[in-house]
């Protein structure tokens, strides 16, 4: 195993990273084997964790297991997906089950596999501030190391050239029902906190979700295989005017390769913000299988003649939401095509309602002078997922999943993790350790592409007529 570079206190490093979610570990694992390149990574939390509210028993990702941290980049990696089920003596168990997707949970053991052998990995490590040294011509990064508590345990400073945010996202609830889901003892929760809560959720009485998502449709079939025939009492809602599948084309996916994010990247910024808005059955509808395990457990339910206690209506929208009789929640919906107004009596609510960026103006504060944003106030980011800041600033400073607005759908996206990383470093290594694939897709988004994509054959023979013509 490589050793990092010995590191002299107080000199400046070649790159830190803020975060080690999915993306930032990907981009250590791609950075370990480049000798040369001194990296460190600061993440407060006490270790690596991978939506553990969400690790539901077969929640499966909705990837291949190909879209690991590292082997769409480097297939020949240590940390691969494959040579971590090597290292535990599972290679065949794992051939014989002819798994493409594999379980969530088993994605989750596999990066804690990997964060607990990689050098340059610092949990309990907050972050708290950045800023830029025009005398020194690095960036300062001000964190705080926590200790076992969570508590504040001493400062730190380190100095260094670039930097790499993967600070990730963070659960999204829904302005009406913040009130309810910050009140203690509410049983009002985000799915990210549901296996936390499981217990209470499945002996409530009546108990709603809402988000027409995957983690909608997981947290909704794990409870129907939970309550008794016809006595479930639950009730799924979601603002999407479907409980619709994810696009799983196989051209449908080219649009989560590097030649559609080079693509997209090229479009105008409104161009951009209306094709992000439209294509959200790409990442946000739900895989076909959960879909249809729903449709078998309710179908089940009705082999003795009668109907699971159940209301399934999409395109409904939670206008407000209160507290009546101490005990119980009662939500005000609007239906989105009808116009219909109603109320709903519950005992408890899930919120599916998916993740949010991280704000980064926190973090940024000390760059934000430097920073330069596009009319709706967000930082631009180049082809190399970089931040545009001005020349004063000679350092980069790239982020990871922070990218939806200028590279499209494929910025959450764990299929394109080691690409991304692998492209970052080769802008910070002023090299190219990681070859990039000249071409991804069948598909030709543009047409100007379509015109570079003429086969040579195709082209010699366009000269040879027009000569001959002539």
């Amino acid at each position: 195993m490589n050793l990092p570079p010995r590191h002299e206190p107080d000199s400046p490093r070649d790159l830190v990273g803020i975060g080690i979610g999915p993306c930032n570990l990907s981009l250590a694992a791609l950075a370990h084997p480049l000798a040369e390149l001194d990296a460190v990574f600061y993440e407060q939390r006490p270790g690596f964790d991978w939506h553990p509210g969400l690790l539901i028993d077969g929640a499966t990702l909705q990837v291949p297991f190909l879209a690991d941290l590292v082997t769409l980049a480097d297939p020949t990696s240590p940390w691969s997906f494959l040579n971590y089920l090597r290292t535990r003596e599972r290679l065949f168990p794992f051939y014989f089950a002819e798994r493409f997707h594999i379980q969530r949970a088993e994605y989750d053991a596999y990066c804690r596999w990997v964060s607990q052998q990689l050098p340059g990995l610092h949990f309990r490590h907050q972050v708290d501030a950045v800023r830029w040294n025009p005398e020194r011509d690095v960036f300062e990064v001000d964190f705080t190391q926590l200790d076992t508590d969570g508590e504040a345990e001493a400062l730190g400073r380190t100095y260094t050239r670039d930097i790499v945010l993967g600070v990730g996202t963070a659960p999204h609830v829904p302005e009406p029902l913040k009130p309810l889901a910050d009140a203690p003892g509410v049983p009002v929760l985000h799915a990210a906190d549901y296996l936390d809560h499981r217990d209470t959720v499945l002996a409530a009485g009546h108990v709603t979700v809402v988000g027409s998502g995957q983690s909608g449709a997981e947290v909704f079939l794990d409870l129907l295989r939970h309550r008794p025939p016809g006595r479930e009492q639950l009730h799924w809602i979601g603002r999407t005017e479907a409980f619709a599948p994810m696009e799983y084309s196989k051209l449908g996916l080219e649009h989560f390769t590097p030649d559609y994010t080079r693509y997209f990247h090229a479009l105008d910024e409104p161009v951009r913000d209306r094709l992000v808005a439209a294509q959200w059955q790409l990442h946000k509808g739900i895989d076909a299988g959960t879909l249809a395990a729903i449709h078998d457990e309710l179908y089940r339910r009705t082999l003795d003649g009668g109907w699971p206690d159940t209301v399934l209506t999409p395109g409904v929208r939670v206008r407000t939401a209160g507290r009546i009789a101490n005990t119980k929640i009662e939500l005000h919906l609007e239906h989105l095509q009808q116009g219909d107004r109603s109320r709903l009596t519950t005992d408890a609510v899930v919120l599916a309602t998916g993740y949010r960026e991280r704000p980064l103006d926190r973090i940024l504060a000390g760059l934000d002078p430097h920073l330069r944003r596009d009319r709706s106030e967000r930082p631009r980011i180049d082809e190399e997922f970089r931040l545009d800041l001005d020349a004063s600033v000679t350092g980069s400073v790239y982020v990871q999943n922070a990218e939806l607005h200028t590279h499209g759908v494929g910025a959450p996206d764990l299929g394109l993790a080691a690409w991304r990383s692998a492209t970052i470093l080769n802008s910070v290594t002023g090299k190219e350790p990681y070859p990039p694939a000249t071409r991804t897709a069948f598909t030709t988004f543009g047409l100007q592409e379509a015109a570079a994509r003429v086969p040579r054959t195709r082209q010699i023979n366009r000269i040879g007529q027009t000569c001959q013509t002539h």
